[in-house]
């Protein structure tokens, strides 16, 4: 098929649907159904629900079941964090990034798949599936995003950026209910327990994200051939780094932003990684099922943040990207602090309103405000996103291992809630500091 052209509408889209297929994942696996699955198999409680052991054996050590997850995650993403400079320098070198999204595209989808198989008998095969799934999502939306320079102009970009969460939202919600819908009503399907219509739903999800990511591939450009992939240039990518890393040694606006970025970006992270959890082990459900409880509010967060990003997208053209930033950042920095001090469900949907609200506006606008600082006509984008994504990963790998091991050692999670409000009052101070007129003049 012939290429389409830079700013055409057909491959805005074609781009923007990767979220539609992928975002599954962020939703059933990372913050809806594997977390209340997980909670499941290693919390032991009465009969009225009051958790009587968190504890896992795991190859001989005991964790507590919220440190055991943190760790493999923050693992993971450490991993993550190592393979995408590496890799998106080459992808940039031999201009084959199409081809690395597929690999990480199909290496998380099937490892989703494979947490089907997820049991106290065999834990240590289902972390590493869950493991597997984490690395392959992540690792391909380094080459997703980079691809946002090369699709769209920069007047483009806020609008198709906020576009791709928008469809993700909606994409995910929507596999979200029919798996709700077969747990729930797992009888009427003919199932004889929760536990099957559960784990299909880790099936429905890698089918989802396989199937429906073929759109985006079809009409992608594979990317601009430079030179074939040899031994000469395998390490190419750690060459391309040092000259991003000497590029923004000279960008102080640039380096500002990154830095503002990775220190809020730690709090946002980890915080919607383990909201799930937060509400299985520090709210009182009482009669209220919790199962359904997390979920219904995981959906009001999923489509309340359809029109977060709307609204951000709206408000950046307005008030512009640095100045709704910062105030995202001082939203966030209320909902931490209420978020300490909640114990009923209804708080934790008042919350979860609020973080929906301000979860995709902060994603999408720090993306393509991002690539708006990127040089005019730089085309190592990969190289340059590699930087954008190993900030975001490293925080999250800092903000993982905090939580972790504020649960082990407090038994609770609502201090490491807390001591992210600091993450946030940072990112702002920093933010102060990026000018707004490079933004405005990358938009011209």
């Amino acid at each position: 098929m012939e290429a389409l052209p830079k700013g055409s509408k057909k491959l805005l889209n074609a781009w923007a649907f990767y979220d539609w297929a992928n975002s599954v994942y962020s939703l059933v696996i990372a913050s809806a159904v594997f977390p209340i699955f997980y909670g499941a198999l290693t919390l032991v409680k009465d009969e009225n629900g009051k958790i009587l052991d968190d504890t896992v054996n795991f190859f001989g050590f005991d964790f507590n079941n919220d440190t055991l997850i943190s760790y493999v995650t923050a693992a993971a993403f450490l991993v993550v964090s190592f393979l995408s400079p590496f890799l998106s320098g080459i992808a940039d070198y031999v201009g084959n990034k199409k081809t690395f999204m597929k690999f990480f595209c199909y290496l998380g989808a099937v490892s989703c798949i494979g947490l089907f198989w997820f049991n106290m008998e065999y834990l240590w095969f289902g972390l590493l599936c869950y493991f597997l799934a984490l690395i392959g999502f992540w690792a391909s939306l380094v080459f997703y995003n980079s691809y946002l320079p090369d699709i769209a102009f920069p007047d483009q970009q806020d609008k198709i950026s906020a576009k791709g969460y928008s469809l993700g939202y909606v994409g995910s919600v929507i596999l979200l209910l029919v798996c709700l819908a077969m747990i729930l009503m797992y009888e009427t399907f003919g199932f004889e327990d929760e536990g099957l219509p559960t784990r299909l739903s880790f099936v429905l999800t890698g089918l989802w994200w396989i199937g429906f990511s073929q759109y985006t591939y079809y009409y992608l450009p594979k990317g601009n051939k430079k030179e074939k992939l040899t031994k000469n240039v395998l390490f190419n990518g750690f060459k391309e780094l040092r000259k991003i890393w000497k590029k923004l040694k000279e960008d102080k606006p640039m380096r500002t932003y990154l830095t503002a970025f990775f220190v809020y970006s730690m709090a946002v992270q980890t915080i919607m990684l383990v909201a799930t959890y937060f509400g299985i082990e520090e709210l009182d459900w009482g009669t209220t099922d919790s199962t359904t409880g997390l979920i219904v509010s995981i959906l009001l967060i999923q489509l309340v943040a359809v029109l977060g990003a709307w609204l951000t997208s709206k408000a950046s053209a307005k008030y512009g990207n640095i100045q709704t930033l910062i105030v995202l950042n001082c939203i966030w920095i209320a909902i931490c602090v209420y978020a300490y001090t909640i114990t009923s469900p209804f708080q934790f949907y008042f919350t979860a309103a609020f973080v929906g609200l301000v979860m995709g506006g902060i994603q999408s606008l720090s993306r393509s405000t991002y690539s708006k600082l990127i040089p005019e006509g730089e085309k190592d984008t990969a190289s340059y996103f590699s930087f954008y994504d190993v900030s975001e990963k490293i925080g999250i790998v800092i903000g993982m291992l905090s939580y972790g091991y504020v649960a082990q050692l407090t038994g609770s999670i609502r201090y490491a809630i807390l001591f992210f409000i600091v993450f946030f009052i940072a990112g702002v101070i920093l933010l102060l500091f990026v000018p707004r007129k490079r933004i405005t003049k990358q938009t011209e």
